[in-house]
């Protein structure tokens, strides 16, 4: 799914990895051209990159490896819950901390940690006896190659763009238990800062009131490596409030699971009941594991901060991506596509301003109660 955003430095989280006794020796290169083998590439990674790769190696060597392994075969499984041994039950722990870290969840919130296997074909080779690999999620979407591990650690390199005939394992975050505890601690870092939600008076509930329904979606087929899985979509929509302050609300889309795919919602995404223009502004946005909530929520509450309702609507999406420092950004950032000033009257097909994507929007009553 089209982009990643936000980048901590990785030299913070590869000492987290020593610390917690993931770092592992130099990897050695696999010997010979196998029919799997891609390009190795190392590009820069980001912190939950940095620790999903050195659990990947610890798991694909763990003398457990076998139990895991079949738990996973069936379904994704929150590595956390599996019975290992007590040494591999403190390494996860310490992971799923730095990872809730390195995104800016709580500490001690839910293990976001997951094993999955990468493709359900690859359970007939399993069947076979056929050895796995392991592997975890690239922090670039144009990676030419995914690094994984054998039962001896030894590093395969492994064609992104092709599905590899020997079955992997995948190390990576669960993206919609992220999201879920990621959207608390965005709206709660939004408020400490003043910037509250469109809440509706009274008033206007019982007399109702328009909204922006959704009735289908899609965004571009970028091509993503196989070893991605679903991404987690959420919206950020914005305007002025009747006190004519900013005001912001996040919108969760857990049906848009992937590009080049048409999805028919039917979701409200805007509701005018609270703002004091006839006009609002939408952000598309996406967590595939390492965005960091907080530094969002921070970057963003510090740009809406500075403007200054002037009794003229001023779009909010400029400020929004424009508030992301340069340092952060990456081949492939968080930020997805947006729709610049929606209104009670939109309907049609809009396509994004990055053209990544569009909506068909349609006006919808909501009735009092």
């Amino acid at each position: 799914m089209k982009p990643r955003l936000f980048r901590l430095a990785a030299t913070t989280v590869a000492v987290t990895a020593v610390a917690i006794g993931l770092a592992a020796a130099p990897a050695q290169a696999a010997p010979g051209a196998t029919p799997d083998a891609g390009p190795a590439a190392t590009p820069t990674a980001s912190p939950v990159a940095t620790i999903t790769d050195a659990l990947a190696r610890r798991l694909a060597t763990d003398a457990g490896r076998t139990a895991l392994f079949a738990a996973a075969t069936g379904r994704d499984v929150t590595l956390s819950r599996l019975a290992a041994s007590p040494a591999l039950d403190g390494t996860l722990r310490e992971a799923n901390r730095a990872v809730r870290v390195a995104k800016g969840l709580p500490t001690d919130g839910a293990d976001v940690l997951r094993l999955r296997l990468a493709h359900p074909d690859m359970r007939a080779a399993l069947a076979k006896g056929v050895a796995p690999l392991v592997a975890s999620v690239p922090s670039d979407d144009d990676t030419a190659s995914v690094t994984a591990y054998d039962a001896s650690g030894r590093t395969v390199f492994l064609d992104a763009a092709r599905l590899p005939q020997r079955p992997v394992f995948v190390v990576d975050v669960d993206v919609s238990a992220a999201l879920e505890m990621g959207l608390r601690v965005f709206r709660s870092t939004l408020d400490s800062h003043g910037i509250t939600a469109a809440t509706p008076s009274r008033a206007t509930v019982q007399s109702g009131y328009w909204a922006t329904q959704v009735r289908s979606v899609r965004l571009s087929n970028d091509h993503e490596p196989w070893v991605k899985g679903a991404a987690e979509i959420f919206g950020i929509a914005g305007g002025f409030g009747l006190d004519s302050k900013v005001k912001v609300d996040t919108v969760t889309m857990p049906y848009l699971d992937h590009d080049g795919t048409t999805y028919y919602p039917n979701q409200l995404i805007v509701h005018f009941s609270a703002y004091k223009y006839n006009l609002a502004d939408y952000v598309m946005m996406e967590d595939d594991g390492d965005t960091n909530y907080q530094s969002l929520a921070r970057a963003i509450a510090t740009a809406l901060l500075t403007i200054v309702d002037g009794g003229a609507y001023i779009p909010l999406v400029t400020a929004i991506i424009d508030a992301i420092p340069a340092s952060w950004w990456s081949d492939d950032p968080d930020y997805v596509d947006s729709w610049y000033t929606m209104t009670t009257s939109s309907g049609g097909r809009f396509t994004g301003a990055a053209a990544n994507g569009w909506m068909d929007l349609a006006p919808y009553w909501v009735a009092p109660l």
